[in-house]
């Protein structure tokens, strides 16, 4: 049963991720404001989905096979759609030159995204603060 429950919960976490991403022209319903205790909780919650045997510790191999089954479940074992392209690339950020990272790690990690997001640092990311990081990365199109 966790098996089959792990997909769908990282499912439902890269919906959201990808909702966030969404530009303020394209909508979508987490263009609302957004917390930075929203974002650490967005954190703890993908960090505990992806922690298949609930060490504390996330491995890549263990966020790869999260990544593999959530891609089974949607009926392609591929990365060439936008959202397995997404959760690879968030992985390859996560991980970089390293197996495997902490609660802790993780949670910073996604803490920085935020903080450089968050342009006039007041603890609050707009869709206009996300629509002009997007900008000044040089994103085609507005998108992450």
């Amino acid at each position: 049963m966790k098996i089959l429950l792990l997909p769908f919960a990282l499912g439902a976490a890269f919906v959201s991720a990808q909702a966030i991403a969404q530009d303020a022209g394209h909508g979508g319903f987490m263009q609302r404001d957004q917390t930075r205790a929203e974002a650490q909780q967005r954190a703890d919650m993908l960090f505990q989905m992806l922690d298949a045997n609930k060490d504390g510790i996330v491995t890549k191999a263990e966020a790869e096979q999260a990544l593999a089954q959530m891609q089974a479940a949607r009926g392609g074992a591929d990365n060439s759609g936008r959202g397995g392209g997404r959760m690879q690339r968030m992985i390859d950020q996560a991980f970089g030159s390293t197996q495997a990272v902490t609660l802790q790690q993780f949670e910073a990690q996604s803490l920085a995204r935020f903080d450089a997001i968050d342009l006039n640092h007041d603890g609050t990311v707009t869709a206009a603060e996300r629509q002009q990081a997007r900008a000044q990365q040089g994103q085609p199109n507005g998108r992450q």
